[in-house]
């Protein structure tokens, strides 16, 4: 027994031994793969209401090698405005294919969920991300700059015949009776935009006119019992009932949207004076809170205001909306335009406006609404 013993022992070391010694595969180890390198069919995009259905534009891209099948892996098309690191981009996802493509339908719709002005062109980068199916191991191409431009889809809402809108009824400070002046029209924002910065009367109504003194063709909602209508909602040409105004009175700027038939009405923190000036060295009166009558600003509506005066280079300017008062005053840093600084009193005086650096008549344009001003050489 003593003998058997031993003999077993024998075989199986040497069974381990045998074991020890057996050789293991390699493991597969897939290599990483390569950041796509992204093409478009065109730098420059503005396509017509009438191709809104066909392809706009194309993008292709390199292979980027995964090491799994190229028909399972993943490839996102992002686009976004230039310089925002697309932060708010738009999406379009592909698998399996080194190209995609976008309508104008598609383009159009991206460009205006951005609030883009149709019919102007506009920076905006787009790439693309590349992964497995899963997501795993994702590349992101070069980026590319094209512009875009959206096209003018037919308004929900007929746009007014006069390319004019004026404001009439109770709820204005001239009531029914009067026919609306400068200061009740509403100022054009774009081809299908209307908005103005009113001071309202509480409790009453409205209606919205292309005409001043003809209720043949207005604007109105279709039951002005609905609860929250007087802040914003739908709105059509011939409808039943009058606007609802706000409850309080007060200001408050109003918007119009005869693109998608609706309409916003917001509280808005400061009064309207109905005039404007320009001072500073930039004019022959210098620096003074009661400029001359050659320093007024016509009013065009309700919130816009324009001038044309002889500029030269190396000087200032501001705003004033009553004369002989330093506030409200108005300003801004660019001397080409952009958003409007201002101190209606109590606050901090915004930036004086440095004349252009070439001599000449210029046009400045002033809206309140859009909390912007241009300058335009003549």
């Amino acid at each position: 027994m003593k003998y058997f013993s031993k003999i077993s022992a024998a075989v199986l070391g040497l069974s381990l031994v045998f074991t020890a010694c057996d050789k293991v595969d390699d493991l597969t180890v897939s290599q990483p793969g390569t950041a796509p390198v992204l093409t478009s069919s065109a730098a420059t995009i503005a396509p017509l209401v009438v191709d809104s259905s066909k392809t706009a534009i194309t993008f292709t891209w390199t292979d980027p090698k995964y090491a799994t099948a190229a028909a399972s892996n993943k490839y996102v098309i992002q686009i976004d405005s230039a310089g925002r690191n697309f932060a708010k981009a738009a999406s379009k996802t592909f698998t399996g294919v080194l190209t995609g493509s976008f309508t104008g339908l598609e383009l159009n719709a991206i460009l205006l969920s951005y609030g883009f002005a149709f019919n102007t062109p506009y920076d905006m980068d787009v790439r693309v991300l590349s992964s497995y199916g899963n997501n795993n191991e994702q590349y992101k191409s070069n980026v590319l700059k094209i512009k875009m431009s959206a096209y003018v889809t037919p308004p929900k809402v007929t746009t007014p015949f006069t390319n004019r809108l004026f404001i009439r009824g109770s709820a204005t400070q001239l009531g029914w009776g009067t026919n609306p002046d400068i200061n009740q029209e509403l100022c054009r924002l774009d081809s299908v935009t209307y908005g103005g910065i009113f001071n309202l009367n509480g409790g009453s109504e409205y209606l919205l006119l292309p005409e001043n003194s003809n209720f043949n063709t207005k604007y109105s909602v279709a039951n002005n019992s609905i609860p929250g209508l007087s802040a914003g909602g739908s709105f059509g040409i011939g409808l039943n009932d009058n606007f609802p105004g706000p409850s309080a009175g007060g200001w408050y700027k109003m918007t119009y949207d005869f693109q998608k038939g609706t309409f916003t009405v917001a509280p808005f923190p400061n009064a309207q004076a109905p005039n404007l000036w320009i001072t500073g060295d930039a004019t022959t009166s210098s620096w003074t809170n009661t400029p001359p009558a050659p320093q007024k600003f016509t009013r065009l509506n309700n919130c816009e205001y324009e001038i044309t005066i002889a500029f030269v280079p190396g000087k200032f300017y501001k705003f004033l909306s009553i004369s002989g008062q330093w506030q409200p005053q108005f300003g801004g840093s660019s001397a080409t335009g952009g958003d409007i600084g201002a101190n209606y009193g109590g606050g901090n005086d915004p930036d004086a406006v440095p004349t252009p650096t070439v001599a000449g008549n210029y046009k400045i344009n002033v809206n309140f609404h859009k909390n912007k001003y241009t300058v335009t050489k003549l």
